[in-house]
Parts: structure tokens; sequence; C-alpha cells
């Protein structure tokens, strides 16, 4: 076992404050960097035997210029920002985490498909702009919104969040159908359909399957065409899965109702998005990749990395 561990954290903005991060500052000497841009990478890890990141890279450059790496510990579940057979290659350990944010994002697919569904933007300017003070009646029929019992939703990528996405659909009342990008998970007591079958009948989509080969650009105009004009997309997966300028001419053209988005292609999306400039803005919400961090969830992140590195440590 090393005597001494020297941490460095080359990314922590990225998961924000977490008052339990001191657990991991106690495991030994601990260094926090906000960001690191790709030139400090090398300089910042040199010296240290474990490093954290969650976006910046990792690769075959700066694993040989620091040779005495020896854990590297991805604040995420994706480790798509590592070279993992080089790092294997060198004796290098890469531990994810896996399953922390699942309540987080379930619940935030719902916030955003609740507000959409309940047309509460509108709602709420009638009341704030004063329209409401001018009624004569003590109601507002200005919108009009339908229930979630019984209408069909569609779960893209049946995994841990997905199912607990059903299970709270079902509680709604809601009628859950999936679709595997895999073809792989064939055994669940929800009805399987063809993605076809999934977007032509489903009155709510919602994407939780990874970002792959088979999935970036799963959803175009061509797919947006076959759903339903009153339909929802919900995508809180990865932005890539999502054609944003097919999204934006589908929600311009109402060949869907609305869509709500946590994910972009881009991130921090770009001023010229077309996203951004959509003839009507209440048909989208937009959310800056905030699913994931609610604070039990970030706390649950960071006691994975320090379980990770115990682990590890455990084992020299």
């Amino acid at each position: 076992m090393d005597k001494l561990l020297n941490i460095v954290f080359l990314d922590s903005s990225t998961i924000g404050e977490v008052k339990t991060i001191d657990k991991i500052a106690s495991l030994g000497k601990y260094v926090s960097y906000s960001t690191t841009l790709p030139s400090q990478r090398i300089d910042r890890i040199k010296g240290n035997n474990v490093v954290i990141t969650n976006k910046v890279v990792i690769d075959k450059e700066v694993i040989d210029a620091c040779p005495e790496l020896r854990l590297i510990c991805i604040a995420a579940t994706g480790m798509n920002n590592v070279d993992l057979p080089y790092a294997a290659q060198k004796g290098i350990v890469v531990k994810n985490v896996a399953g922390y944010s699942t309540e987080s994002v379930a619940q935030h697919s719902f916030s955003m498909l609740l507000y959409l569904m309940s047309k509460m933007q509108y709602f709420d300017n009638y009341v704030k702009t004063g329209e409401y003070s001018k009624s004569a009646i003590f109601t507002h029929h200005g919108r009009s919104f339908t229930e979630l019992k019984g209408q069909q939703f569609g779960i893209i990528g049946l995994g841990t969040i997905g199912k607990r996405v059903a299970e709270i659909a079902g509680v709604f009342g809601a009628k859950v159908v999936y679709y595997s990008t895999s073809g792989e998970n064939t055994k669940s007591p929800y009805p399987l359909l063809s993605f076809g079958q999934l977007l032509e009948t489903s009155d709510i989509i919602s994407v939780h399957c990874p970002l792959n080969e088979k999935t970036e650009g799963l959803i175009g105009y061509e797919q947006l065409k076959k759903m339903k004009r009153s339909a929802i997309l919900l995508n809180t997966g990865r932005g890539k899965i999502v054609d944003e300028p097919a999204l934006a001419q589908a929600l311009d053209e109402g060949l869907i109702a609305a869509a709500g988005i946590d994910v972009l292609e881009k991130e921090p999306i770009e001023a010229n998005s077309p996203l951004l400039k959509i003839k009507n803005p209440e048909k989208i919400l937009i959310t800056p990749h905030i699913a994931w961090i609610s604070e039990e969830a970030r706390e649950q992140l960071v006691e994975g990395i320090f379980q990770n590195i115990v682990n590890w440590q455990n084992k020299q």
C-alpha cells in the first residue's frame, strides 16, 4: 500500500460544491482545480498517483508524461475521456461511478414533462403579467392540457434510469412501452416495440440510452415526422442522439407538440443554436445538463469516488 496518496481533481467545478468532498481530501495530499485546460494537464498531474476527472481528457500523451499515475477516477459514468486500452497497457486502473444519478435524472425528466404538458409557462405568465387580475371568473381556459394517465409513454433505452422512469410513469397511469437500442434488452414486463412502432404510437418519448455508434443521430427529421403531432420528446440521455436542427424544424412545422432537452450536441449551447431560434419558444424547454445534479446525487458521486480510491488502495 502506498504510504501517501497524492490526489488531484482536475475539474472540480463540474460537480459543484459537495460537502462530503472532505472524505476524499482526508485520504492524502489533495489538490483541486476548478477547471483544467488541455495545456495544463501534464503539469497538474505530474507527481500524483491518483487523478480525478470528469471531462478532462487523459490520453496517451498525458499517461506517458506522468509515470507516477496509478489510478484514474472518473467523476461520472461515461469513460470516453480516458484512453482505456492504453491505460490498461500501462497498468493504470480506471474507475467510474455508476447509478448515482438515477433518482435525480428520473425526477428531472418528469419535471420537464409536467412543465410542458401542463403549459406552466403560459399560466405563470398569465398571472404575473396581471391578466388574471382582470379576469371576471376564478379560472382560465386560455390553454388546454391533458392528463398523463392513459397515455403511451415510450422509453428509448430501458437501463437503470429508463426502468425508474418507467416505474414513475406507471404510477401516473401511463402505458409504458420501450425500444432497446442494443437489441439485447428483451426481458421486461413492458411491451418491447420496434423503433418505428414506438415513434408512431407514443404520446411521450423519453430518451435514456447511451451515446454510441448505434444511437448517434438516432432521432432525425425523418424519425420526428413519424411521431404524433401531439407528442412530447424528452432527452436526458446524450445530446447527439437527437439531431438539433431537425428538432428545431420539427417544432416550427408542428410535427411534434413540444420537447424537453437537458443535453446538447455542444455544451455549453452555442449562441447560434437553432434550438434558441424556434418560432414559438414555449414549445421547448432547455436545461443546462442539470438532470444529474441533485444534492443527493452529487453526494453519492463523491462517495463512489471515495470508495473507488479506498478499494484500490487496499489492493496495493
